[in-house]
């Protein structure tokens, strides 16, 4: 078994890597937002796709550090993935449930987000900015 160097009282984000819908893609940019402008210091992103297919540094972080799962849509992809192989996550975001919209919109997936859903992006970051700064409190 291969051994893990953990990083010290950091919060891991792990985005929802669908593209079946823009929510998908606004998980993944405002968790961007998050680590390299809002809370760099404070948190690292797990990649769901490998998380997903057995890497092992992933399931560990996840295992012994708390981690706020961001989903685009109802389908829960990270946040399932997150406590089938490592455990409850501290936190779960979903995209649609801020939009007040359920399921996914009628807009394309996209690689560039208009000004809209830049916006929409914003705020979700500002809500996983949030739940770090919670997570960080109570953790010991």
């Amino acid at each position: 078994m291969m051994m893990v160097d953990l990083p010290e009282k950091k919060v891991g984000v792990i985005s929802c890597s669908g593209e079946g819908c823009v929510e998908g893609t606004i998980s993944r940019v405002a968790t961007r937002m998050v680590l390299e402008q809002l809370r760099p210091d404070q948190t690292v992103t797990i990649c769901l796709p490998l998380f997903l297919a057995g890497g092992e540094e992933e399931r560990a972080f996840a295992k012994y550090y708390p981690t706020i799962t961001v989903d685009g849509c109802e389908k829960l992809c990270a946040k399932v993935g997150t406590e089938r192989y490592s455990g409850k996550a501290a936190s779960s975001i979903v995209v649609t449930d801020l939009t007040g919209n359920p399921g996914c919109s009628k807009l394309p997936s996209r690689r560039r987000l208009d000004q809209e859903a830049l916006i929409l992006a914003g705020k979700v970051a500002q809500k996983i900015t949030q739940e770090v700064d919670e997570v960080l409190e109570h953790w010991r």
